[in-house]
């Protein structure tokens, strides 16, 4: 938090700012002017030698402050992972449907986490689970790209694709 008007207890100031003449000025005389202009004294930079102050209007600063950290923070995009799951013997008409979901998720921006899930004994069919995530990644190799190669971890073999950048 910065500290403002009779907050600030050091004996001179340095002033900055467009309505002001730079330089080093006496507490006191950097409260007159700043009463003169109707306006806060806040110090910016407590850490320098004299401190830095401006002679602004405080509310109108900290609502810009907080516009601009929200607009900042619109810009961060959020990413989202979406699930697929596949079993080790899926069937044509299955994948597709799956693939053209991984396809919208892909589209839409998200990251898509495409898995293999193994139960009981039908882990010997491990590299058809290979098989068909390294087929997954081919069929959507334009819209996005392999972050990281299919991994069996337990019973889930996972494979992560990474929406491709959007050319402007």
């Amino acid at each position: 938090m910065h500290r403002i008007n009779n907050a600030i207890r050091v004996p001179e100031v340095r002033l900055v700012g467009d309505n002001v003449e730079p330089g080093v000025y006496k507490l006191a005389q950097a409260m007159q002017l700043a009463d003169e202009q109707e306006l806060d004294l806040v110090e910016i930079s407590p850490n320098a030698e004299p401190p830095v102050c401006k002679i602004i209007d405080y509310k109108k600063y900290l609502y810009e402050q907080k516009k601009r950290e929200k607009v900042l923070k619109a810009k961060s995009a959020q990413i989202t992972v979406k699930e697929i799951r596949f079993g080790p013997q899926t069937d044509q008409h299955d994948y597709d449907f799956k693939k053209k979901n991984a396809e919208k998720f892909l589209k839409e921006g998200s990251k898509v986490k495409a898995y293999v899930f193994f139960k009981g004994r039908s882990i010997i069919y491990k590299e058809q689970g290979q098989i068909l995530l390294l087929k997954l990644a081919q069929d959507l190799e334009e819209f996005g790209k392999v972050e990281a190669m299919p991994v069996l971890e337990g019973k889930k073999m996972t494979m992560f694709i990474a929406p491709k950048k959007k050319k402007q």
